[in-house]
């Protein structure tokens, strides 16, 4: 059997095994639903980024772990560790973060709708950079480094109108997009000068980011000679020349044996190829690169392990195979059709014949994992499902739904296994009434 991860195995008694770990074992050992996380494919994932910028690219450059992927502590404890900056996103990421002992000198602070108290909040937590995404944010940002006396450095998020030809909810590089200032429409260029008059902001270059789970052959290097073509305009311009392009993330990742597999290492090159190549014919010096994997640092790095409660056949329609979880620890199905490898953890060596639909516990006739799969005959209630590849966007976007407690992720490493977030319990669901 093709594995989508080389960290999925099967053990000498038949059973799913994860980073070397009998999942059957940890399914009894800390109960179902549950998140897995692989920290040693973690900091594999990190240092193919980190080996691959120091080879390619010059002085400065660096990726960041985008940590909207999964936020918590143990993560942003190893992104450190391994020397990686990181892309936050809210003030509880930041808080995430700073009690985790992350540096947040080596944080970049985006997204599109920062309030007044969000800006106050980071900068009062010494948040080293700034994404600005829009005119009303680079104003607000201004006003409170005025009244801190301090000059903040920022990159401003323009949109290169690039279509990287994904799913549309995760398409945010065209010119339409909520996120950014366009460049085809002359409004980028505005909001540079705009920039360059507000004096406690020190721009230090441009932001962009095409979309989610690309395995397009040249996205990134169309979306860097877009960029780099709008710096040289900038400096043609106004004389202003930007140290620093943060080209996003997005790298696609398998999730099930049809995807491809990428090489990232090789994409890193080929992308500092463009970059080297586009600078020498516009004649601008080469800026820090920066980009901000998330999937593809821990979504193979996760999977999710259930039991099942139901087996439904229809004679002459479909089946069901019902889990103990839903789309409130896994919402990808229901929000994108997102495709997944569903096993069964303990009868590896049987035939998956069985077709049916992974369906989640919730009062919700939307709440599937994944349709048209194939089990084995023998699937029963009790049995333990894994789905893989369920590292990125699966803790970070659950939800209390029906008031089911999200479930413990649990980090393995070497070989061993301990709690990173603990199981929530029904005392957890009612905390915060009064």
């Amino acid at each position: 059997m093709e594995f989508v991860c080389e960290n999925i195995g099967v053990s000498g008694e038949g059973h799913l095994s994860f980073a070397g770990q009998d999942t059957l074992a940890l399914a009894e050992e800390y109960g179902t639903p549950l998140y897995l996380m692989d920290e040693d494919r973690v900091r594999f994932n990190c240092r193919t980024y980190l080996e691959a910028f120091k080879a390619n690219f010059g002085p400065g450059s660096l990726p960041l772990y985008a940590a909207k992927a999964a936020a918590f502590k143990q993560l942003f404890r190893v992104a450190g560790e391994e020397g990686m900056g990181v892309d936050v996103v809210s003030p509880g990421e930041i808080q995430t973060a700073l009690e985790a002992g992350f540096d947040l000198a080596g944080a970049w602070y985006h997204g599109n709708g920062k309030t007044d108290e969000d800006i106050r909040f980071a900068l009062s937590r010494g948040v080293g950079g700034f994404v600005v995404d829009n005119v009303e944010e680079l104003l607000a940002l201004e006003a409170e480094a005025e009244r801190r006396g301090i000059r903040q450095k920022a990159i401003l998020r323009l949109t290169p109108g690039i279509d990287p030809h994904t799913y549309a909810a995760v398409n945010t590089g065209m010119v339409d997009s909520k996120f950014g200032v366009a460049i085809e429409t002359g409004q980028a260029l505005d909001f540079v000068r705009l920039a360059l008059g507000q004096k406690h902001i020190e721009l230090l270059g441009f932001h962009c980011h095409v979309g989610s789970q690309v395995f397009g052959e040249d996205v990134f290097e169309r979306a860097a000679a877009v960029m780099l073509e709008f710096i040289a305009q900038v400096r043609k311009e106004t004389g202003y020349v930007a140290r620093v392009l943060d080209l996003g993330g997005g790298y696609g990742v398998r999730y099930v044996a049809s995807d491809p597999s990428l090489d990232i290492g090789q994409k890193i090159a080929s992308v500092a190829a463009t970059v080297k190549e586009v600078c020498r014919k516009l004649n601008i010096p080469q800026p820090a690169i920066q980009m901000e994997p998330g999937r593809s640092i821990v979504a193979d790095a996760g999977m999710t392990l259930y039991r099942a409660v139901a087996v439904k056949r229809i004679p002459g329609y479909k089946n069901y195979v019902t889990i103990d979880g839903g789309m409130g620890d896994d919402p990808r199905y229901a929000l994108y059709r997102s495709r997944y490898t569903v096993l069964a953890a303990g009868k590896m060596g049987e035939e998956a014949s069985f077709r049916c639909t992974l369906a989640g516990r919730c009062c919700e006739s939307g709440d599937l994992i994944q349709e048209d799969i194939l089990l084995p005959e023998s699937v029963r209630r009790g049995d333990v499902i894994a789905v893989c590849t369920t590292g990125a966007y699966n803790y970070s976007m659950a939800s209390n739904y029906n008031r089911f407690g999200r479930p413990a992720l649990i980090m393995l490493r070497g070989g061993k296994s301990s709690v990173a977030v603990r199981r929530e319990g029904l005392e957890d669901l009612t905390r915060l009434d009064v």
